[in-house]
């Protein structure tokens, strides 16, 4: 599932490309009981209304692809059948007028759905003639294929906040008769999904608004499909496998976070460089090239093994993909930390020339440091009994001494 696929069907939810058909609902209550449901065709509404359907339909495609925004697969039985897939498929191709459909979608939602208070549950069918487009991305007047599809979003509804308004009617101030609000969806989804420009009948577009919890039981139970981790998840759970693979001296943790993740940013920069602009295919952190992360990092070797084990066990065939692992906190740390070990460096140069350019003396000895051109004139001769060092000086010439600048 490409970004470009995302945003191509974004962007047709505006009042002069919007084809939806059909519009259907259930508000459900805090004690999970239907207490409205409805179907509507889209082109009847109020402008005002489908406005605002059209405002939570591109809330379902925002976020980030493998965060907000995930792809997610039917597993097949041994007769390469899903029971999920199938009624997905007919629920489609009703158009949503089918109500035992229906029905059977609003009570596995009602089942599995962990919301706590009122929500509404929306469905939305639509028939998009996807135009042929050529490779410099220029569109042709000719259909590729009529991509047809339903999208669900499920909003919370919640009173609105008190307070005050004026009452025209009345010429009053007075509190406000607080109305139940339909809020941004938390969760929603899009079958088939819509991959490479075409319908993909085998996957389904789940959008979560939290990516830390993403209700997995959503996915497998009332989706039918594989449950899938988000990237925040991934990196989550990558860290800690890190940390408690350390010991439990937090500090060391720490430090061998920025470490891998050092690592880990300049794995993705070379593996970037090796397509040069090309189309990239993301870098998986696979058993070999998680051993290899670690070794990089100069982790101790003993610790290597129990991370490598944890790792397999954590996210067993669904390995995170690297860039998805690089958190932006620990990444000002550690360009904080390159930067502090170059001052280090620096100054650790600068002391060993010091070192180099100025002779050890005793407190009684006299250290010069004169231009260069100047040494050669620098006599020694004996004034008043006195052996002393003699610096010619030509006008409007100064010298410091002790830190202090004197003109002779």
């Amino acid at each position: 599932m490409q970004k470009q696929d995302i945003l191509e069907l974004k962007k047709r939810y505006k009042k002069d490309e919007c084809t939806f058909t059909k519009v259907c609902g259930c508000y459900v209550n805090s004690e999970k009981h239907k207490i409205l449901q409805f179907r509507e065709s889209f082109l009847n509404l109020e402008e005002d209304d489908a406005f605002k359907y059209m405002d939570i339909v591109r809330k379902v495609f925002s976020g980030t692809v493998d965060n907000h925004l995930l792809e997610l697969q039917f597993p097949l039985d041994e007769n390469l059948e899903n029971p999920k897939q199938t009624f997905f498929y007919q629920l489609k191709k009703s158009q949503l007028r089918d109500d035992e459909l229906l029905d059977s979608l609003y009570q596995s939602i009602i089942d599995e759905f962990p919301q706590e208070g009122n929500y509404l549950i929306l469905l939305f069918h639509d028939a998009y003639d996807v135009i042929t487009k050529t490779s410099d991305r220029s569109k042709l007047d000719e259909s590729e294929e009529v991509y047809e599809y339903i999208l669900c979003a499920i909003c919370p509804v919640s009173l609105s906040k008190p307070g005050l308004r004026y009452f025209e009617e009345e010429q009053k101030i007075k509190a406000r008769i607080r109305d139940w609000v339909v809020e941004k969806p938390t969760i929603g989804f899009v079958f088939p999904a819509f991959i490479n420009r075409s319908a993909d009948v085998n996957a389904i577009m789940y959008y979560t608004k939290n990516p830390k919890n993403p209700h997995l039981s959503m996915m497998e139970e009332v989706l039918g499909c594989t449950p899938k981790q988000t990237a925040a998840i991934q990196k989550e759970s990558f860290q800690m496998i890190v940390k408690d693979s350390m010991g439990p001296n937090e500090e060391i943790g720490e430090n061998a976070l920025l470490e891998i993740h050092s690592a880990l940013e300049h794995m993705v920069e070379e593996h970037e460089t090796l397509f040069d602009g090309g189309k990239e295919e993301p870098l998986r952190l696979s058993s070999k090239e998680i051993k290899q992360l670690l070794i990089d990092s100069d982790l101790p070797e003993d610790v290597i093994p129990k991370i490598e084990t944890s790792y397999q066990q954590c996210f067993e065939e669904d390995f995170p993909i690297a860039q998805n692992l690089i958190d932006s906190k620990i990444a000002k740390a550690t360009e904080q930390r390159e930067k502090e070990l170059k001052l280090q460096k620096q100054v650790i140069t600068l002391q060993e020339k010091l070192e180099n350019t100025i002779p050890q003396s005793n407190e009684e000895d006299v250290v010069l440091h004169v231009n260069p051109e100047k040494a050669s004139a620098i006599t020694s001769q004996e004034i008043n009994g006195q052996r002393c060092l003699v610096i010619p000086l030509d006008e409007n010439e100064h010298a410091i001494i002790n830190g202090q600048e004197h003109s002779f």
